[in-house]
């Protein structure tokens, strides 16, 4: 994979939004590159974690209803009022209806995830780049069929300009402080081990500022 020098500015609850891209029943079972509980895992935590930095979700679907089956039940659950835009596209981005979803948040800074990594996550992240916006995929939440697809697509995100990360790590950027409100259920949605902590430095936090 080559090197780059790209280093956008911080993301923020002001500047992102997240893409979740045809996590659906038909195409995670045939997820070979990551373990399938794992990646549930991630995916449900990043869209907690988004939910609760309170920043805009659009999630897609590739023929729900006669080729790949709904979204996975337990990101379902996670996003109980959320509207999953069903469409034939390959590219995401391609369909009329998320283009305009993506464009409606007004933000700049866009995370994607999907399955497969190469496609449902790449093509609209690569296509976000040629728009002018700042694109970022989480990996861990975004699986594929065997590793050598894992691999060449990473290598091609890298290639046009994608930042590639972990979803923990994207959205502990954007809550950025571990005193503010948000942060035990930031940590809790990740399943982090050390978020019962976090009140502790708030009330720390607090506690240093009545002082002051």
């Amino acid at each position: 994979m080559s090197s780059t020098h790209y280093n956008p500015e911080p993301l923020t609850s002001d500047n992102a939004a997240l893409v979740l891209v045809d996590h659906q029943v038909g195409l995670i079972t045939g997820v070979r590159d990551y373990p399938i509980a794992e990646l549930k895992h991630n995916v449900v935590g990043l869209a907690k974690a988004a939910r609760a930095l309170e920043i805009p979700i659009v999630t897609t679907t590739t023929s729900s209803k006669s080729l790949w089956g709904p979204a996975f039940p337990e990101l379902q659950a996670a996003l109980p009022i959320q509207k999953f835009i069903d469409r034939t596209t390959v590219n995401a981005w391609d369909d009329p209806r998320v283009e305009a979803a993506i464009r409606a948040t007004g933000r700049k800074k866009l995370i994607f995830a999907g399955v497969s990594l190469e496609v449902c996550a790449a093509f609209p992240a690569m296509r976000a780049v040629r728009e002018g916006y700042e694109a970022y995929v989480a990996v861990d939440a975004s699986g594929t069929f065997n590793l050598t697809k894992r691999e060449t697509g990473m290598a091609r995100l890298v290639q046009s300009g994608v930042v590639v990360a972990d979803g923990a790590s994207l959205m502990v950027e954007i809550l950025a402080d571990n005193a503010s409100p948000k942060a035990f259920e930031v940590y809790s949605a990740l399943d982090m081990d050390w978020s019962i902590l976090v009140g502790q430095v708030r009330a720390s936090a607090i506690e240093q500022t009545s002082a002051s």
